[in-house]
């Protein structure tokens, strides 16, 4: 991942994870703990559903934007704890529950954390929530209630 800065990278799959309402979400730094990955980035969702369209979000913006697929995945059958590889940083996608049995933030206790708050949207994902906030269209693209297939609100 030598063309792009890993951080921007996984912070970008941060951004993804959540515009799908991801919970909890927070970056791990591990570079400084001779480990085998820079980055865990680590997520829950309240459904199986949820967590395979969280996961689902961060495969297609690494894909389509910064052109990076994972080495390896796991957990897409049961969707109760998804792992995206991307050999120099981690992704896991957690059901609520199954995250709080694994810990991981307790097992990796000594990682510098980046909390999410502090990430930029990417500029392509930006344009997209300025376009929310004047109700045109929600994250996921489908109208917001209320409004008419041109665009307008109900009166």
């Amino acid at each position: 991942m030598a063309e792009h800065n890993t951080l921007e990278i996984v912070k970008a799959a941060a951004s993804a994870a959540m515009s799908r309402r991801a919970q909890d979400g927070i970056i791990l730094d591990l570079r400084e703990l001779d480990c085998f990955t820079d980055f865990f980035a680590i997520f829950s969702g309240v459904s199986d559903i949820q967590v395979e369209g969280i996961s689902q979000a961060v495969l297609e913006e690494l894909e389509t934007n910064w052109e990076q697929r994972p080495w390896h995945q796991e957990g897409e059958r049961k969707a109760d704890w998804i792992l995206l590889d991307y050999v120099d940083f981690v992704v896991h996608v957690f059901l609520a529950e199954r995250r709080t049995y694994y810990n991981l933030e307790r097992l990796w206790a000594e990682a510098g954390r980046i909390e999410l708050p502090e990430l930029a949207m990417p500029a392509h994902l930006e344009s997209l929530s300025d376009e929310t906030s004047e109700g045109t269209i929600d994250p996921d693209g489908a109208l917001v209630f209320g409004e008419h297939a041109g665009g307008t609100p109900e009166e």
